[in-house]
């Protein structure tokens, strides 16, 4: 019996996951309710709560799987390069992680800690790409540089970084960005 209500539990939890992953896409994370994540996942919305604790710790943690799933899908030589471009254009298919991770970091212990979790597995892909005795400093700064972008593009709106096309802003960083890392290669279309 224990065995069925673990299949069952895991079940739930991947459910109320995908549904949260839907709906966060579809109507962002503020338009989106609790009662719809368990609608759509076909379950009590207390099991949210008792799995998750909270919708920013369910959103942190359909973060953390989307982010574990770009890093095991991206070449390790991939990831700065698709970060940043998630980061430049908006409207493309990219890696949002980054700006999703920022967006729900607020007093939700569970969301800070699997926005931390994801961070290091970020920082250690990226560390990854060098063999400097420094490769973790590297890749903090590597990252600190994608924020930076975001948050003057998006929140400070400062120009010219705000109006530049994503390609001209590429064009600029990744050359830098591979000198840093040793091993980050310019992908035109990511």
């Amino acid at each position: 019996m224990s065995e069925q209500r673990k299949r069952d539990s895991a079940a739930s939890k991947v459910a109320l996951l995908d549904a949260a992953r839907d709906l966060f896409a579809d109507r962002g994370y503020d338009r989106t309710t609790v009662r719809d994540i368990a609608a759509r996942a076909g379950v009590n919305q207390a099991l949210l709560f008792r799995y998750f604790g909270s919708k920013e710790a369910l959103f942190a943690a359909v973060v953390a799987r989307s982010g574990k799933e770009r890093l095991a899908e991206y070449p390790r030589d991939q990831v700065f390069a698709r970060m940043l471009r998630g980061v430049l254009d908006k409207d493309q298919q990219g890696d949002h992680t980054v700006q999703i991770m920022l967006r729900s970091s607020g007093e939700d212990t569970v969301a800070k800690d699997i926005n931390e979790q994801l961070g290091q597995d970020y920082v250690r892909a990226l560390a990854g790409l060098t063999d400097q005795p420094d490769s973790a400093l590297r890749a903090h700064l590597v990252l600190a540089w994608i924020i930076g972008i975001d948050v003057i593009r998006s929140i400070a709106r400062a120009d010219p970084l705000a109006s530049a096309g994503a390609d001209e802003v590429m064009a600029c960083v990744l050359p830098a960005v591979r000198t840093l890392l040793e091993g980050v290669r310019d992908i035109p279309d990511a």
